[in-house]
């Protein structure tokens, strides 16, 4: 008999109608389209308009997960994880208020904070829950309105990130089966919390208790370290997981990798010695939207039809934390929403 294992059942994606352009940023940027795609890879991002929130687009893009995989709200769906690092408050969580939106109240929710790598930390989450036998499906949503957290004055964040949300349901099923997560890596190295962070808000400022600054709501981030780190990282991560499944790098159809920027996937094709080819982007229409980007990537790629059922797909994440993590799972047959 086969061993138990988590199953891609329902993908969806959701970009806020709101799309900027290169062109259309501020002009205190003192920025370019050509520098930012040279730099990035970047044409365009989707922003949020004001009074939008993470849970909207989780919302819309948990539906349309569970259209695809023909679920309906009175169906067994006992758990839903939602990734981001921009959630609605402080507290409470995200996931309760999605999940009661959707109509699936009663399922277990609950947020994972795991930066840019939250999809793959959720993805885990939910293969966990479900070869444990907790439920009968899992939706995952990677969601994030990073427009709210970006200094309009800091070029090196401002030009990159976008919002946006991505979702998918899994079963309960069998390593054979096409759609199985076969194996995942997850890391984390907390000595370099500070290469990106959202200094105010927690508890660490509050306990000082003196009067914010407000500059510290805006996200910070060393880009140099960033790059060094998330190549060499996800590298490693993509290594472990592919030695846990059997697969060799050649073996891989695809790698859908965090879409950070487009050297940083280039440069991470390369380290594992895989042609360009085979790298699955989304970063030029929709920049970097930390946890939703795989989901999102997978959705686009999908839609394009670019992959073919029993397919071998490679997932891997770096993000602030800091963390990385890696999933090798096989392609289903299904319809994206």
């Amino acid at each position: 008999m086969a061993a138990r294992a988590a199953v891609l059942k329902g993908l969806g994606s959701y970009l806020p109608p709101r799309t900027v352009t290169n062109d259309e940023l501020p002009r205190q940027l003192d920025t370019s389209d050509a520098w930012i795609r040279q730099r990035t890879g970047i044409r365009q991002r989707h922003w949020a308009d004001p009074g939008v929130c993470t849970s909207d687009l989780a919302v819309e893009a948990g539906h349309r997960a569970l259209k695809s995989a023909g679920i309906g709200t009175s169906d067994a769906v006992g758990m839903v994880i939602v990734a981001t690092t921009t959630p609605d408050h402080p507290c409470p969580a995200t996931a309760p208020d999605v999940a009661a939106r959707l109509g699936l109240g009663p399922a277990a929710a609950f947020d994972v904070a795991a930066g840019c790598s939250g999809f793959v930390y959720a993805l885990a989450t939910a293969a966990a829950a479900l070869t444990a036998g907790y439920a009968e499906h899992v939706l995952v949503i990677g969601a994030e309105t990073f427009s709210t957290v970006l200094d309009p004055a800091d070029r090196t964040t401002a030009v990159i990130f976008g919002d946006g949300a991505g979702a998918v349901v899994l079963r309960g099923g069998t390593c054979d089966e096409p759609g199985a997560i076969l194996a995942v890596d997850l890391g984390s190295d907390g000595t370099g919390k500070d290469f990106a962070s959202i200094p105010g808000g927690g508890a660490r400022e509050r306990s000082v208790r003196a009067e914010p600054n407000p500059d510290d709501r805006y996200l910070r981030m060393r880009g140099k370290e960033i790059f060094a780190q998330a190549v060499r990282r996800m590298a490693h991560s993509s290594a472990t997981a592919l030695g846990k499944v059997g697969w060799s790098v050649d073996q891989v159809d695809h790698l859908v990798g965090h879409q950070a920027n487009l050297r940083i996937l280039h440069a991470l094709a390369q380290q594992l010695g895989m042609d360009k080819q085979r790298v699955v982007s989304h970063i030029q229409q929709a920049g970097n939207t930390s946890a939703a980007s795989i989901p999102l990537a997978l959705a686009d790629a999908a839609a394009q039809h670019r992959f073919q059922t029993h397919d071998r797909l490679l997932l891997t994440a770096f993000g602030a934390g800091l963390t990385w993590g890696s999933a090798a799972l096989t392609w289903p047959q299904l319809t994206p929403a």
